[in-house]
């Protein structure tokens, strides 16, 4: 960037405050001064982002990038929620070891419904463009995808880090893999968007759009990418966050449309490191009252377990309200800090045939409270079982018939099992 550049972009700074928060958590921006030049226009921006309904449901790591598309939308610009239709029938290879299965129709349709309407518990619906891109994807012919796949090159292609490690390792790239990034370039295409919003993992496609755009005769879109986060069993090795990103596949996520209690209980289960970084991707206090909390923390001023209350009823009061995640802490500190058996919990009676008792880690699996008997006996190993408020230890200990049982693993698993 020349002198002059910088010269114009910092005049512009100081023209538009506004880029402070709108680059704030923001890990890749290109090119900030074309922003800055296209806020100076004072017209409306179409800011877009994609969504593929490969799943029914949102989480705590789509809010992240939902987030900033709010920020813009609050300055009046124009946001757009791609659902993501039609490149969710070809699965987006972002991150990916393997080819990935594709959705039947009828789940690709019931996640873009729920897409729809989960999105407007952090955008305002008022303001939000929601549009399918089998729109404009589905009425393609082969001559147009041709054209479109002679707009790339192969090599530029196999930069991309997954495609490269998968090919070192001869593992199978399906050639429709090839086309997605394509695909969602030609999204911004469509929608001709000055700016695409998405996840660390998206940068190679955002940044495809933007290089395919100028033969459209397109300016190129700007890209920003937001931090992935982590899910809740990430853990702090040698002072960094380390652990998969949320995922409802890998059950490390919190739902935006599960219930108050739900959603708190899983925010209290997150170690005291990952809450601050939950604070940074997802809090809308103030920097300041963040740091400030910070440092009490650290200092002994406040107990870090405080800090997570208000970061708890924080997320719940924006997904449902303020009484509702005022009773979610209420309710999780009588279930688990006070020792309280919750009033309801999932039950389960289990039929023996022959004998008089079976291994408890069995019936913790048979009452699905784990998913197999090894992981049950793990639970037990590490003293996270009781049964009728007495831990459990031994990986051999039984249930004899009778009951019920009330059977508690780790901090929010409870399950009523009677043995007949």
């Amino acid at each position: 960037m020349s002198d002059n550049d910088d010269k114009e972009r910092d005049a512009l700074r100081a023209k538009h405050p506004e880029i402070i928060e709108l680059t704030r958590g923001v890990v890749d921006l290109h090119v900030e001064l074309s922003l800055l030049k296209r806020l100076d226009e004072g017209r409306p921006l179409k800011i877009k982002a994609g969504f593929d309904p490969t799943r029914p449901d949102l989480h705590l790591g789509h809010v992240v990038l939902m987030n900033k598309m709010r920020q813009f939308q609050d300055l009046g610009h124009e946001v757009i929620f791609v659902v993501g239709d039609f490149t969710a029938q070809i699965g987006d290879p972002s991150g990916k070891k393997a080819t990935r299965p594709v959705p039947t129709r009828q789940e690709i349709e019931e996640g873009a419904r729920s897409y729809a309407e989960q999105a407007f518990k952090v955008l305002d619906k008022d303001k939000t463009r929601v549009v399918y891109n089998d729109t404009w994807l589905g009425k393609m012919g082969f001559a147009d995808v041709i054209r479109l796949a002679g707009k790339y090159r192969l090599a530029r292609m196999m930069e991309r880090d997954d495609f490269k490690k998968r090919w070192s390792e001869n593992v199978s790239i399906s050639v429709h893999e090839l086309l997605y990034p394509l695909a969602q370039a030609y999204d911004s295409v469509a929608l001709e968007c000055d700016v695409e919003l998405g996840g660390t993992d998206q940068l190679f496609n955002l940044l495809v759009g933007r290089e395919i755009m100028s033969d459209y005769g397109l300016r190129k879109q700007i890209v920003m990418t937001t931090p992935i986060l982590e899910g809740l069993n990430a853990r702090t090795v040698d002072g960094k966050i380390v652990g998969d990103k949320m995922s409802k596949s890998l059950d490390n996520y919190v739902g935006v449309s599960e219930p108050p209690l739900e959603q708190f209980g899983k925010l209290m289960s997150i170690s005291d490191d990952l809450m601050w970084r939950y604070y940074e991707l997802l809090s809308e206090r103030p920097k300041s009252d963040i740091d400030t909390m910070k440092k009490d923390c650290a200092s002994g001023a406040m107990n870090p377990r405080d800090a997570k209350f208000a970061l708890g009823r924080e997320i719940v009061a924006r997904f449902s309200s303020e009484s509702d995640a005022h009773a979610a802490q209420q309710k999780w500190q009588a279930q688990f800090s006070q020792k309280k058996v919750p009033d309801a919990m999932p039950e389960a009676t289990l039929a023996l045939e022959e004998a008089d008792s079976i291994p408890l880690a069995n019936a913790m699996r048979d009452a699905g409270m784990t998913k197999s008997t090894s992981d049950a006996r793990r639970l037990i190993k590490q003293g996270a079982v009781a049964i009728d408020g007495e831990k459990e230890k031994d990986v051999k200990a039984t249930l004899l018939r009778g009951g019920p049982y009330v059977i508690k693993a780790g901090k929010r698993n409870w399950a009523k099992i009677t043995i007949t």
